[in-house]
């Protein structure tokens, strides 16, 4: 029977497009809280963000601000109003079309007019030039274009303006979401405003946690005044892993705590050439509180790996092919074995020999403890996906996306370009947890639940980083729900990236980020002592 697991809830939520129109129109229609208020509020949160992005003064700071036809650009020219009775020089350019503005913006452009506010229309080749020589001498630049509204392909004249902000010689803060980023994920079709905040509303969305977060600069939240149940409700399945929710989740260790009951773990990894694979994953495991464990290593090669790890045992497994887990007698021996241990992992450096991944297949199929499939393990099972949804368990998954293209037969691109619904898709199909390594890692859930890092960095882009992110998960699976292990795992293995980074740049290695595993746990134990 597979377990069951149960996911934590008041935790933050991310939304989808589709799921802020739908928490507005919820505001309106079931609080009775009009859009213009919505508006107001959101114009104001705009203003006080930009009072301190320009160091707590309006007065005298030239503000341009680019507003859109929709909700967006009523946001923007709120904003402006505000700026304006601050004592700021503001400008509003107009990159909409008037014959299509919402009832709401208009209202707050109407208000603007009569308050004799400069508005410019961004139309012929004139209105351009007047909008350059604007940000040319802008302070700050809001963007209030397209918001989270914006899908498909960008057109022409939104590009030009995008082009136009970006050439600002001042800050830019983009409303809602930077135009031109998709807000569901996170993509970028042709260009998109690059801002140095973003102030979004109701709750954070997906594409700031995706490929579009690069552009989207801190990202500062305000609710605007919708009430906190619409934000929280459980019709929303993205939440981000933060220090709330991992501090949360993190397990308490009696003080009569020893080895044995702290994990029991069997990894089986390694290869010729990549013997560094399975030492990185197992001690890994006991950097992050694994009280036992036992590497299981081709035979040949056990030599090698006593060098390498010392607080690691080891299992010396005939190896048919010299170097690799492969053949019968290595099958029998490790079948015999496996239900021994608390939790397994199979994959790092295992290598893609056709009876190595025969061998992976069988014993994952034999296992009933909580599974980790990692690697080499994955290409295992890349063409026999059956095999794979037929496991006795919840497997845990963590490709990269080349691994995960693999396991779909798309590519990369494809991937890329709608990947937490392809990850979701892959977990509700091969009835597994996965974790999908990128820029950004999401682990995905077979219930539809997606949680976003928080923390990683671009130097934890070496080899290995995969190996010790896999024995961070294994390390956790006895002393908490092994299905939330994951979410707890992702988040500690970024922070001890982090701390990594912090000492050696982009120069780190994958043994750097395990070594300040300990130090990551002891930071998330004192936040919960707090």
């Amino acid at each position: 029977m597979r377990r069951r697991f149960v996911l934590w809830r008041e935790t933050m939520k991310l939304l989808t497009a589709d799921e802020m129109r739908e928490m507005d129109r919820k505001a309106q229609e079931v609080y009775g809280i009009p859009e213009l208020v919505l508006m107001e509020n959101a114009g104001h949160a705009t203003a006080e963000t930009a009072e301190k992005l320009l160091g707590g003064k309006l007065t005298g700071r030239h503000i341009v601000v680019v507003a859109g036809s929709g909700n967006n650009g009523g946001d923007a020219f709120s904003a402006a109003r505000y700026f304006l009775n601050a004592g700021a020089n503001v400008k509003v350019f107009f990159a909409g079309n008037r014959d299509h503005i919402k009832a709401s913006p208009k209202i707050m452009l109407g208000i603007l007019q009569k308050m004799d506010a400069l508005i410019y229309p961004l139309d012929d080749d004139h209105d351009f030039d007047r909008f350059r020589v604007a940000l040319r001498f802008a302070d700050l630049v809001i963007d209030g274009v397209l918001g989270t509204g914006f899908t498909g392909a960008l057109q022409e004249k939104m590009q030009r303006v995008i082009g136009c902000i970006n050439g600002s010689n001042g800050k830019t803060l983009a409303i809602d979401m930077p135009s031109g980023v998709e807000t569901d994920r996170g993509t970028i079709q042709a260009a998109c405003v690059k801002a140095d905040v973003t102030v979004t509303f109701g709750a954070p969305k997906i594409g700031q946690y995706l490929g579009g977060s690069l552009s989207c600069g801190e990202v500062i939240l305000d609710t605007i005044g919708i009430p906190q149940a619409l934000i929280e409700r459980d019709e929303i399945r993205q939440t981000l892993i933060d220090e709330a929710l991992a501090a949360a989740l993190l397990p308490t260790r009696t003080h009569d705590a020893h080895k044995g009951t702290v994990g029991k773990f069997l990894v089986m990894a390694g290869s010729r050439g990549m013997t560094g694979a399975a030492a990185l994953a197992s001690e890994s495991a006991l950097r992050n509180g694994a009280g036992l464990v036992t590497l299981a290593i081709p035979e040949s090669l056990n030599a090698i790996i006593e060098e390498k790890v010392t607080e690691v045992m080891t299992l010396p497994i005939k190896d048919e092919k010299r170097g690799l887990l492969s053949g019968h007698e290595a099958s029998d021996q490790l079948a015999e074995v496996i239900d021994g241990y608390d939790a397994l992992l199979i994959g790092p450096g295992l290598g893609r020999d056709e009876d190595t991944s025969a061998l992976i297949r069988g014993i994952a199929k034999r296992a009933k403890c909580p599974l980790i499939l990692d690697a080499d393990a994955i290409y295992a099972f890349r063409r026999h996906t059956k095999e794979l949804k037929e496991l006795a368990q919840v497997p845990v998954l963590t490709p990269h996306l080349g691994e995960m293209a693999g396991l779909l037969s798309i590519s990369i691109e494809e991937l890329r370009a709608d990947l937490v619904n392809l990850s979701r898709q892959a977990a509700k199909a091969y009835k597994g947890i996965f974790v999908v390594k990128s820029e950004e890692t999401i682990v995905v859930y077979p219930d539809g639940n997606v949680f976003f890092t928080t923390k990683g960095n671009a130097g934890m882009a070496t080899g290995g980083s995969g190996d010790v992110l896999a024995g961070t998960i294994l390390g956790l699976m006895h002393e908490m729900e092994s299905a939330l292990a994951p979410i707890l795992g992702v988040y500690l293995h970024g922070l001890a990236g982090d701390l990594a980074y912090g000492e050696y740049g982009e120069g780190l290695l994958a043994s750097d980020i395990m070594h300040c595993l300990p130090k990551a746990r002891m930071s998330l134990r004192a936040k919960n002592e707090t």
